[in-house]
């Protein structure tokens, strides 16, 4: 049988978890960092917990916890939770940019935190509040991030074989299917390494081409 046209689908569908829980991430990202960096008590120690929470443990038992528990509240209380949000791809996709936009939230934070304290300081002295002078230099942490940041695309890409788990037929699950059934294990596994091979080579030009059009449109801007 042929091995490449369902190892492909699994593929597109491993893209799409990864683009879609990037992109989510993303928003969440920024709004979480600009978070910590107003240091409002409450919200802090708010957003310090999710960190330590979804740093902390493995994303595989994030995963279950959320698909079996949107799965219990969607059978408990039907009125309250949409079927919908009960759903693998849902459950996945949520998990993946949540734990994303933990890890990605330290390195955006860590680098406004490592932002000269003069550029803190001239803003003040123009007289801007301090939620105008994050929101002035937070572009400026993200440019100093965003090289670091490829690395985050990468993971989440290669996490989303986790989605397997939750019988959602991605890469791996596609891969592990076909081995169900042909007992040739040898050969599944390497030509589904080799995928991941190539999209993780692609994304990493990808990212890195954006990087430089980005920091380049930025020192001239």
């Amino acid at each position: 049988m042929s091995y490449l046209p369902p190892l492909l689908h699994g593929a597109a569908l491993s893209l799409l978890l990864t683009l879609s829980a990037l992109g989510i991430g993303l928003l969440l990202t920024l709004l979480s960092t600009l978070g910590l960096a107003l240091r409002l008590r409450f919200l802090y120690r708010l957003l310090q917990a999710y960190l330590l929470l979804f740093t902390g443990t493995p994303l595989l038992i994030q995963i279950f916890l959320i698909y079996h528990g949107f799965g219990a509240l969607a059978a408990t209380y039907p009125n309250l939770i949409s079927d919908w949000l009960a759903t693998p791809i849902f459950c996945a996709i949520l998990a993946l940019a949540l734990n994303s936009t933990a890890y990605s939230t330290q390195l955006l934070y860590q680098t406004w935190r490592t932002l000269p304290q003069g550029y803190v300081d001239a803003c003040y002295a123009l007289g801007m509040t301090r939620t105008s002078t994050v929101a002035t230099l937070l572009p400026l942490a993200i440019k100093r991030a965003l090289p670091a940041y490829s690395n985050e695309v990468i993971l989440i890409f290669k996490s989303t074989s986790l989605a397997s788990t939750i019988t959602l037929m991605e890469l791996m699950g596609q891969a592990q299917q076909l081995n169900y059934q042909t007992y040739d294990t040898l050969t599944v596994f390497v030509l589904t390494g080799a995928i991941y091979l190539l999209i993780t080579g692609l994304l990493i030009l990808i990212m890195r081409q954006v990087t430089q059009r980005l920091l380049k449109f930025t020192s001239h801007s």
